[in-house]
């Protein structure tokens, strides 16, 4: 089996053998035997450790260790500090998955900064069934259960088909120094908890336990893509994407033999965590929405629109536009001209006579009470009804913009009507064109 590591990585993982690759080494036996491994093969190898300064003068030990093994090597060395408490105290994340995501985007920053092509980490075999276990206890799709990925994108785990044992006896044989990491010896972690008091007695029922994880493991993912195709050919069916909305048919998605494991299956990647509210939202009142930390789901009539989350103050602010501007680019992209001529309006383009206008004009979100004139309509009209006559979806009226004057008249509802108080005529010499810019 010894022999195998070596032989694992110089067949299986060849593709590697000409890119320039980037360790996350820690100084613990796996991160090191790894080290050892990739340099006697004469791989294109840097390291890359992380102080998260959690274990006081542990810590320091650490990344001395590392720096005396990048010489010894002739490695290159990235090194980083983080104050990794703070971090998740400010993010409302446990240590550990602060550290975790601290470590990644570090990574990924190197690569982009150097030129590497892969991050590559020492997870192995026990690391894979500790995470099953841990997802088991907290609950998981089958996307928690299909184990981690040897290859993620940029992130390759070399060592994931070897076990912890014979890592520790390929760094006994070759007379191979690490680092113990001694909070690894506490059950304070769900982790270590699994590690020192649930896998001994597993595997003692079955001491093959790695490898039958490793065949059922090989089975799920087999399942999770009869599960991917399948899911491919609905969405195709029950799925339309309308500029930056996604739309759900609720009526289809009804007819489907378990619409609450096909919405999970369909918006998983969204980060929703509460299925049963995103399931009750296909019988909701219109205007019924739910959140992830990334995106909107919302009811509207027929449809569930997705849309990604808005958490900027943007909706809530005022933007004005000077006399003498030409253009404005946030929160939307708006050209101004003085024209001659008048060639054919649309949506995207409104003709003002500039004699009507009270600068700074004004760019904001519609208010209850809002109303205008609608051009091609007689008389006046809440922007609500408008809205509801026009069946502009609730997301949409969301998005939408309104251009006002500065008394607080509306302009434009843009990109659907203007105003009729401001529409020029034919002749004049105050010709105004504003245009949306798509």
């Amino acid at each position: 089996m010894l022999q195998k590591l070596s032989e694992h990585i110089n067949r299986n993982l060849s593709f590697l053998k000409k890119k320039k690759l980037l360790i996350a080494i820690s100084g613990g036996i796996d991160s090191v035997v790894l080290t050892h491994l990739l340099s006697a093969l004469n791989f294109d190898i840097s390291l890359a450790h992380c102080n998260f300064n959690l274990r006081g003068k542990e810590s320091d030990l650490d990344e001395e260790f590392v720096i005396q093994l990048s010489e010894k090597l002739n490695l290159n060395l990235f090194k980083i500090h983080f104050k990794t408490d703070e971090f998740a105290k400010r993010n409302k994340q446990s240590t550990q998955i602060a550290a975790r995501e601290l470590r990644y985007n570090w990574f990924q920053k190197i690569i982009e900064q150097n030129s590497f092509d892969y991050v590559l980490t020492a997870h192995h075999a026990d690391d894979n069934l500790e995470t099953f276990l841990i997802n088991l206890t907290r609950g998981s799709g089958l996307d928690g259960f299909t184990g981690i990925p040897e290859i993620n994108g940029n992130v390759v785990r070399p060592l994931l088909k070897f076990s912890r044992e014979t890592i520790l006896a390929y760094a006994k044989i070759n007379n191979i120094n690490w680092r113990e990491d001694k909070s690894n010896a506490s059950t304070k972690y769900i982790r270590n908890k699994i590690r020192h008091k649930i896998l001994p007695v597993l595997k003692e029922i079955n001491p093959s336990l790695l490898e039958s994880f490793a065949k059922t493991s090989e089975h799920l993912k087999e399942s999770q893509q009869i599960i991917e195709d399948c899911i491919e050919k609905i969405a195709l069916e029950v799925i339309s994407v309308e500029q930056n909305c996604t739309k759900i048919n609720i009526k289809k998605i009804n007819q489907l033999s378990n619409p609450k494991a096909y919405l999970y299956q369909l918006l998983n990647k969204y980060n929703f965590t509460e299925w049963n509210d995103v399931h009750q939202l296909l019988s909701a009142q219109s205007g019924k929405q739910i959140f992830s930390r990334t995106h909107t789901l919302l009811k509207d009539r027929d449809f569930l629109l997705l849309s990604i989350r808005n958490t900027s103050t943007a909706t809530e602010m005022t933007f004005q536009i000077s006399e003498g501007q030409t253009e404005m680019t946030k929160p939307i992209h708006l050209k101004f001209e003085s024209e001659q001529e008048k060639s054919k309006e649309n949506k995207q383009t409104i003709y003002i006579d500039k004699r009507h206008l009270v600068f700074p004009l004004k760019l904001r979100k519609w208010q209850n009470g809002d109303f205008f004139y609608p051009s091609g309509m007689n008389g006046k009209k809440k922007l609500s009804k408008y809205f509801k006559d026009e069946k502009i979806s609730l997301l949409e009226k969301q998005n939408t913009w309104l251009l006002c004057n500065n008394n607080n008249e509306i302009i434009w509802v843009i990109n659907h009507r203007q105003d009729s108080r401001f529409l020029a005529k034919e002749a004049t010499n105050n010709l105004f064109k504003i245009t949306i810019v798509t």
